[in-house]
């Protein structure tokens, strides 16, 4: 994909990750919308960044339509979509509620599907070619003690990831699903203040970067699954 003037949707994009990949490909050319939750958050990043502003919950199905209709209006179209919302809650299995499991699998799975479907939509209509990447994280590989809600969750994605790849492939849309170690974010913080990452741990912008780089591909190439660990954070 050439950056430049491609129309992007970035989900979550005010804060964290979603935030440095927005900014990382508006910095290219790129145009750029990007949703949130919290709309003085979200527009206060929009215009540092010169991207257009969404107000809308991801695990909102009523406000994923209105998001595909105002990206389709301010955007024109759409090329990329990247599936960035996510919230975690850990607790140990004894604990773990029905209301937890519901809440993040709302907007980590649902949502995420309802947005990869809606987006491959576009691209099928435009007959053009399209991206999706799915912001998973490492523990969709490997589960660890209180992650069970959580983890699930980001189990599902990749395994939609692959089954959306096998669906989507022959209609020249690729499917990605990038998934980061621990980031320094804001992640799980009601104020969203953005944590400060000691040197040897990631931060958003490596992730942004990688995922800039799996959408510069030409079009004919793919890559299914990409990892992004710290090199030594110990």
């Amino acid at each position: 994909m050439n950056i430049r003037n491609a129309r992007i949707l970035v989900t979550g994009g005010s804060l964290g990750i979603g935030r440095a990949t927005a900014q990382v490909l508006a910095e290219a050319g790129a145009r750029v919308a990007i949703t949130g939750r919290h709309e003085e958050r979200l527009v206060k990043a929009a215009t540092a960044m010169g991207a257009v502003p969404i107000v809308a919950d991801a695990g909102n199905p009523r406000d994923i339509d209105r998001t595909f209709e105002e990206v389709r209006a301010r955007l024109g179209g759409l090329d990329g979509l990247i599936n960035n919302a996510g919230i975690g809650e850990f607790a140990d299995l004894e604990s773990v509620t029905f209301e937890e499991f519901e809440k993040v699998f709302r907007v980590n799975v649902y949502g995420a599907a309802l947005m990869g479907a809606r987006a491959a939509s576009v691209f099928k209509a435009q007959k053009s070619h399209g991206h999706i990447v799915n912001i998973g994280s490492t523990a969709g590989l490997k589960g660890f003690a209180g992650g069970s809600v959580y983890v699930a969750s980001k189990f599902a994605l990749r395994g939609m990831t692959e089954c959306w790849q096998a669906e989507l492939r022959k209609h020249n849309i690729r499917v990605t699903l990038v998934a980061p170690s621990e980031v320094a974010t804001a992640f799980g913080r009601e104020d969203g203040k953005e944590r400060t990452a000691p040197p040897n741990k990631l931060t958003s912008m490596e992730i942004a970067y990688a995922i800039k780089s799996v959408l510069e591909l030409d079009d004919r190439a793919m890559i299914p699954e990409l990892s992004v660990w710290a090199t030594n954070p110990w």
